[in-house]
């Protein structure tokens, strides 16, 4: 496939000159300048809501930019669409699938050009299509759907799907989010191959990547640029104090975690299978056991029954077989049971599945323990309880009458956590806990589950971020198709050995053998 007429091969050059953009009354984007320089991979970082989404998007053309431009190879250019952004060697990836489920990744491939004949003389475009998947960095079968692939693989279609219109400029949003370990060096590895002939900015939030794949890194702060430069002349430190700007309060909960033996079995799971909204068997036959004082995290690849699993454990989700039972009693996640095991619970997504989202902050908050008074609650000190909950946790909300929806989502994270956490919890059910936070509100969420797992609290951790869960777990098992297919402690856990559990590989001598 030759390029299009009149653009030049190898990596573009991008600079944005004081681009801004504005929604109403809100700035998304306040004057950012940043230079991507031809052939360069350039890590972009900030906390949700800094900006990089609307910055990218004005650069593909999806948002107009206010004020500002966009310079391509040193010419101002003005994107009015994605179709422009194509026409000038621009391709990018979403964070959210796109590819048509039904098609094939032939048709898949084909379609990304935008525009196709009525006819398609298939023997020569197959032809094509073999030649470009023999040179692509990862191969993909043509006639493979979406459907039959895994969440990887769907990933990397995507990718391929870019690749084929051969770009001069790709722009990933969070490429790895999906992958597992393997799969992520395999992807950041190619494209770190391919940044001769094709200019690379990358939307992530892992330090780990832009040490690795990165030549620049610039990071966004409330729609600001405010720091950008090599990435050898900064530290993930440096990089995480632009994030979140030196003037904000140091996180005062302790990270500490003491060395002690687990104790009795807090939660048992016994053969249990859970089904699927489709129908389908999500959980099988999955045995497990938490015990107190101990983290343990379960890691996989997401949709291999980790959702399922804690939604059957909470009572959102009907179990098919086997047993769950909570200091040796059955659990059937009654609100009884909850209060009398201390079981609590933060899903992943808290204010569809843990508040009542018309309600207030301060009602919400008492959700757990609005009836230990009796039928009538003083209103007085409901919102006095309230109170200290949201100064304890630093809940930023219009104060405790606010609706529940108004809070953001990560103010809403916050103030399940802090009432979940309040009342000495002895079994804490945690799912994606930190998704979309910023950094100081995920070192203070870790720190508040290591502080309950110190005090003696059983805690089952599904994470899909696997340094996450090296960071916190006692012990990590590895769902893959609703089974656990392997078991290890933390402090003896391969990356490498958890990334071919999490991508398919099913047989572990270790736990067969236990």
């Amino acid at each position: 496939m030759s390029a299009p007429h009149g653009r030049s091969e190898g990596g573009l050059a991008l600079e944005t000159c004081r681009l801004t953009k504005r929604f109403g009354a809100f700035t998304a984007l306040d004057g950012v300048s940043l230079t991507l320089r031809p052939g360069t991979v350039h890590a972009l970082l900030g906390e949700n809501g800094a900006g990089k989404s609307t910055l990218v998007k004005a650069v593909v053309g999806y948002h107009r930019a206010d004020d500002g431009a966009v310079l391509v190879d040193g010419r101002e250019v003005e994107i009015s669409s994605p179709t422009v952004a194509r026409e000038l060697g621009i391709g990018m990836v979403y964070q959210h699938f796109t590819v048509v489920p039904g098609m094939t990744v032939a048709e898949n491939l084909l379609l990304a050009r935008g525009r196709l004949p009525a006819v398609i003389r298939w023997k020569h475009a197959r032809a094509e299509l073999e030649d470009f998947m023999a040179g692509a960095p990862f191969a993909l079968p043509l006639d493979a759907t979406p459907q039959s692939l895994a969440a990887g693989e769907k990933q990397k279609l995507e990718i391929l799907k870019q690749l084929f219109l051969k770009p001069r400029l790709l722009i990933l949003d969070e490429p790895t989010s999906v992958l597992t370990p393997q799969e992520a060096d395999e992807v950041l590895g190619a494209l770190r191959e391919r940044a001769g002939h094709c200019s690379v900015l990358l939307i992530t939030h892992k330090f780990r990547e832009v040490v690795a794949c990165a030549d620049d890194v610039s990071v966004l702060r409330r729609g600001r640029l405010v720091t950008s430069g090599p990435v050898a002349q900064t530290t993930p430190q440096l990089l995480a104090a632009a994030m979140v700007g030196e003037a904000r309060p140091a996180v005062a909960v302790s990270q500490e975690r003491p060395d002690v033996s687990p104790g009795e079995v807090r939660l048992g799971i016994e053969a249990l299978e859970v089904e699927g909204d489709r129908g389908e068997i999500a959980v099988r036959g999955l045995s497990l056991q938490v015990r107190a004082g101990e983290i343990v995290g379960v890691a996989g690849v997401s949709g291999n029954g980790q959702r399922e699993l804690m939604e059957s454990l909470v009572g959102q989700r009907r179990r098919m077989a086997g047993e769950v039972r909570v200091d040796g009693s059955p659990y059937s996640a009654t609100r009884r049971q909850n209060r009398i095991l201390g079981v609590r619970a933060l899903p992943e997504e808290p204010l569809a599945s843990a508040c009542v989202a018309d309600m207030s902050l301060a009602r919400n908050l008492a959700l757990r323990c609005f009836d230990e008074q009796g039928l009538f609650v003083r209103r007085r000190s409901l919102r006095e309880r309230a109170r200290a909950l949201i100064a304890e946790y630093r809940v930023k909300a219009q104060g405790e009458g606010a609706a529940m929806k108004t809070l953001s989502g990560g103010n809403v994270q916050r103030a399940v956590l802090a009432r979940e956490l309040s009342g000495e919890p002895r079994l804490l059910l945690v799912c994606n806990p930190v998704f979309g936070l910023d950094f100081a509100a995920v070192a203070e969420i870790h720190g508040r589950l290591l502080a309950a797992r110190n005090r003696g609290a059983a805690v089952l951790l599904v994470s899909e971020d696997l340094d996450e869960l090296l960071t916190l777990a006692d012990r990590i098992v590895v769902m893959s198709g609703g089974r656990i297919v392997h078991e290890v402690p933390a402090a003896e856990a391969d990356r490498q050995t958890l990334g071919a559990f999490m991508g398919g590989r099913t047989h572990d001598p270790a736990r067969e053998a236990a």
